[in-house]
């Protein structure tokens, strides 16, 4: 259950329970329209809704909530982020190099602390990866 959305574990439990999508919203008293975004993951229920949902799909609250998410606001998340200036930051610190070498204001010093930065982020990308 760890490794899906709360939209395919709402779907799945509810057709293991025989029930359809307006079944199951009407025991909430809410449309079908909305059970369907959350199984799409485009929206997710109300807190005062969780509850009875859980219930009605045999699960626990904590079993409900601990399902893995897809935000709806399209925000990443602080994972993204790291991952993105990983990737882009090996890129800009041999930009730098090569237009302050070109400039002829590198000193071996400074270069050799880029490159090895650089070189760095490159390496811990590709741990990530694995």
């Amino acid at each position: 259950m760890t490794n899906q959305t709360m939209g395919a574990l709402i779907a799945a439990r509810r057709r293991e329970l025989g029930l359809t999508q307006k079944e199951l919203a009407d025991r909430l008293h809410l449309t079908d329209k909305a059970v369907s975004k959350w199984e799409r993951d485009q929206a997710f229920p109300d807190t005062g809704t969780i509850p009875k949902l859980a219930e009605l799909l045999n699960l626990t609250v904590e079993e409900l909530m601990t399902a893995r998410g897809t935000p709806v606001s399209g925000h990443r998340g602080a994972g993204y982020f790291f991952d993105l200036v990983l990737r882009a930051l090996p890129m800009a610190l041999g930009a730098a190099l090569t237009v302050t070498a070109l400039l002829g204001e590198l000193d071996l010093k400074s270069g050799f602390s880029m490159a090895g930065l650089a070189l760095f982020c490159l390496g811990l990308g590709r741990l990530q990866e694995k």
